[in-house]
Parts: structure tokens; sequence; C-alpha cells
């Protein structure tokens, strides 16, 4: 006989009917559901951060003549090829907050200047790196940029034609492919040194950039404004800017002495940014984003957050000891028609040398090596790009001698015997440094070539005009069929450069020329724009 209990009990299970879940599994439900909206509802937020910033940032072309051949951040990470990048510091006035940081306002509405160029070079395999500065003043033949006359001028009025220009010019010069460029205004370094919490510089006396001068304009402001005693500091914002602008108070009192003062910066600002691991705080990260968003021009390939944080972060691989930092040597100094009284330095082939060093990717210093030593750099050229065999008699390839008489004979005779029975000599008159150029379709061709003739990567160069291989001989390269017999040793930088290394000039301190040391007890009373941090003592 069946209960009431029980009847109610099938009336239940007839109808469906089931336990409501429990108090505990509900807000486990509901508190799970809140989560994943929060973690979607901050992604999507991320996200549009993100995008945020980098559109933000202000991209001008790589080259003044065009796009040029794609050489995005993307193409570089990962430790295959070397990568190179052109900083540019410039000096326009084009706003207030750059005029209040620039001293003189004769200068606003003119054209800007480069007041700084430095390249930086990330090598294939992430081992080493190094940052040469070119002083702003070097006498040079530019790149024919739209609009800038013909003839001989400072390299520093080639911004005046836009950063591409500065990128060409620099190109023309050294043979070096320039992947990248980073341009900073006055209030861009401000910013940026504010974001990295300072950084620590040393001067051996009393320095104080500062004095009148008069003309038929009136009364101008010379000198950057910097004012320290002697001694170890850290210097922010304004102060950083001044330190950087130096250009009379140093050394010698010439722009050489200028470049030594922004790389002892340089490289003090690498040793703390790797030892606070200031790339791997997204706190850290996120200041510098904000900062560099807002301050710098780029090129299209660096025009997003997360290209700029995949370069740094290859350039953070290299460790300390490994930066070598490096003022292109001259031995003479060129006369400026324009002013018989400007003498200007001059690029040498000591000169050549170190730019050879940087396109072959060979390193400035002498630290770990894995070739024998005085051996020759390995080419960083595969034979092939797919990894399966070239045919080599079906390669075509054409032999031009822009070195001595009779080179192409002999070249394109060494390549037939080599295999490749396709190559054959141009006579036509040509100039320039050792090149291979091909179709983009036909790279493990060109590989296979280079290997052959132990090119390395710098040398080879995708044309999209190009309808087969044309492998141009230059100057450098005179005799021989290994082209690493003609590059320079690893370390063998010229005596003529002046070079310091990231991890070892911690100690060092600037050199202020005479003129400029200030005898009181107290610095003099110059006049700082707003916003000017005082130096404090760490």
């Amino acid at each position: 006989m069946t209960t009431g209990g029980g009847r109610a009990e099938a009336r239940r299970a007839r109808s469906g009917h089931r336990k409501k879940p429990g108090r505990k599994k509900r807000v486990l439900t509901w508190t799970a559901i809140a989560l994943s909206s929060t973690v979607l509802l901050s992604a999507a937020g991320i996200y549009v951060y993100v995008k945020v910033l980098d559109s933000n940032i202000h991209a001008e072309a790589l080259h003044s003549g065009g796009p040029g051949p794609k050489t995005v951040a993307e193409q570089s990470v990962g430790g295959t090829t070397p990568i190179n990048i052109l900083v540019i510091g410039s000096d326009s006035r084009d706003n207030n907050e750059d005029l209040s940081l620039g001293g003189s306002q004769s200068s606003a509405g003119g054209p800007p200047h480069a007041d700084v160029e430095m390249l930086v070079h990330i090598s294939a395999d992430r081992t080493n790196a190094s940052i040469t500065s070119m002083p702003r003043d070097t006498w040079v033949q530019p790149y024919a940029c739209k609009g800038m006359p013909t003839g001989h001028r400072k390299i520093t009025e080639t911004l005046a034609y836009g950063p591409g220009c500065v990128v060409d010019t620099w190109e023309s010069l050294t043979h070096i492919q320039i992947d990248h460029f980073v341009m900073l205004d006055f209030s861009g370094v401000v910013k940026m040194a504010d974001a990295v919490g300072g950084v620590q510089v040393c001067t051996k006396q009393n320095v104080a950039d500062y004095k009148i001068s008069y003309d038929t304009d009136g009364e101008h402001e010379v000198g950057s404004d910097l004012v320290l005693p002697a001694g170890t500091h850290t210097i922010f914002g304004v102060q950083a800017l001044e330190w950087l602008r130096t250009r009379h108070a140093w050394e010698d009192g010439t722009d050489i002495g200028r470049t030594h003062a922004q790389h002892l910066y340089l490289n003090s600002m690498i040793r703390k940014m790797k030892s606070a691991n200031t790339l791997l705080d997204p706190l850290k990260v996120n200041a510098l984003a904000q900062s560099a968003t807002s301050a710098l021009t780029v090129d299209p390939g660096l025009k997003s957050i997360e290209s700029m944080t995949s370069l740094a972060l290859e350039f953070n691989k290299v460790p300390a000891s490994r930066v070598t930092t490096v003022t292109i040597p001259f031995d003479h100094l060129a006369l400026d028609p324009r002013n018989p009284n400007d003498w200007v330095p001059a690029l040498d082939s000591d000169s050549d040398k170190v730019f050879s060093m940087i396109a072959n990717d060979i390193p400035l210093d002498k630290g770990a090596s894995s070739a024998a030593p005085g051996s020759s750099p390995s080419p960083s050229v595969t034979p092939s790009a797919t990894g399966k065999p070239v045919d080599k008699a079906a390669v075509q390839i054409s032999v031009e001698n822009a070195s001595v008489d009779g080179r192409g004979k002999a070249m394109a005779d060494h390549l037939v015997a080599a295999g490749f029975t396709k190559a054959v000599r141009d006579t036509r008159t040509v100039t320039g440094a050792t090149q291979l150029s091909y179709p983009a379709a036909d790279q493990a061709q060109a590989q296979a070539v280079a290997a052959e003739l132990g090119l390395t990567a710098s040398t080879l160069k995708a044309d999209p005009s190009a309808t087969g291989l044309v492998l141009r001989i230059g100057s450098e390269w005179p005799s021989g069929f290994d082209f690493r017999s003609t590059l320079p040793k690893q370390g063998a930088v010229p005596t003529s450069a002046v070079t310091q290394n990231a991890a070892a000039d911690a100690a060092q301190c600037m050199d202020v020329y005479a003129p400029y040391v200030w005898k009181g007890p107290n610095p003099p009373n110059v006049p700082q724009p707003a916003g000017y941090k005082p130096y404090t003592t760490p």
C-alpha cells in the first residue's frame, strides 16, 4: 500500500520535478559567469586601450623616394637577421612645448635639423649590438632627396626633407640597409627620460653650459642651460634633455664630445633598464608606451605598440657587456664652402671600415666568438631558403664589374666552373659596392650563389624590378672568390674611433671644456623652462 508521502513522491517523479540546486552551487555558477565576463571585458578594454595608443603614434615613410622594401619588425625578430634602426633627434620647434625647451626662439618656423643621428645595430644571433653616432655637422654628399639642391652639405640638414631623406642618406653613405627609424623631438626626450625614472650621469668638473651672445638680431642664449656640480647625479626630464643637447661644454667644445656624453647617458639607461627588468614589468612597459606613443615619429613598420615592444625585447636579449657605442672616426676636417670659417668633420676610410663591420654583422667588440681567433666571419646566408637543393645549371646570373679590370670575366668563369653554367659577364660600366640583387621568387637561387661566394646577408637585395640575378662586384673586392676575405675581423675597430662599452663605462665621467667650468660655490642663476627638475643625488 502506498502512503501519502509515497504518492507525493511519485507525482513529483512523473511530473519531472527535480530538487533545486543548492545555494553553494548557484553562487559558484554566477561567480564563474561574472569572472568570465570580467575577463572578456578586460580583454576588450586592453584591446581598445592598445588601439588608442597605436592611433597616437605618428608615422612617416621609411624612404624619401617611396615606401621602399618591406622591412617591418616581424621580418627581423626571432634571431634570424640583423636589425638596423636609425635614431634621429630633431630640434624642431613647431609647437609651444618644444619652443619652451629649445632656448632661442629665433629658429622657430625654420626647417628642423637632426641634432642626433645614431644607428642601432642588433646582431642576427642577438649576442651583440652597437650604437654608432655620426656628428650632426659631418660633411657628406647626401642622397638626392626630392627638393634638395645638389652638392655637399652637413648631414643634419637632410632632416629638412623628411626623416626618410636622413635614412636614404645613411644608406647611400654606409651601404647598410636600415630597417626602421625612430625620431624624437625635445619634448619627446623629456617624456622618455621621466618614463624610465631618471638616468645616472657623472661630470668631472662643475659645468654650466650657458652664456649670452649678441648679433644683429639681438640677444641670444647659447648652450643647453645644463648646470651640474662635479660628481654623480640622477637626471630627469628637462635636465636629461640639457645633458643630451650640451655641445660646447664637453671635452674640446665640439660635437664629438657631445656624442660621448650621449653614449654615457644611453649606456647608463641600458644598465638601469636591465637591472630593473623594465621590459618585463607590465606597469613600466605601460609607462614607456604612453610616453612613446605621444613622443615618437616612426616608420610604418613600427606604428604599433606590438611592433615597438617586439623590437625592444630583441634588443633586451643582448647583454650590456656586448653593447658597444662608437662615434665614427675621421682624420681631417672639410671646409664648408658656404662658410669659410666653418670646418666640419668628413668621412674617411676608417669610417668605411666601421660601416663595413656593421653592414656585414661583424661584432665591434672582442667578446665571445665561435670562430677561431683571426678567422674571417662566417656568411650569414644559407644555401637555400627552402632546404631543397638548387639546380645551379638553371640559375641565370649577370656579373657586373665595379672593381679592377678583368674582375667581371674572372668571376663569371669561376661561377661557371662551380656549376652556375649560365653565368655571363656584363660589360657595361657600373659603380657601387658589392651586391647580389634578385627577384623575390628567386631567393633560393640567390642564396645558393651567396653561399658559393661567401656573401653576407647585407650584400643581398630583393629587387621587384629584377628579371634575374645580377652580381655587382664592388671596388672593395679586387681579388679572390670569397667575399669574407675582404671583411674586417671581429673587434677590429680602427683606433681613430672612440668606443665605449655599456657595462664597463659606469665609472666614467665627462670632462668639461674650460670656458664652461664655473668656479663659484653655487651654480650661476640660469633661467630654466617650465617643468624643470633639479638634479638629485642618488
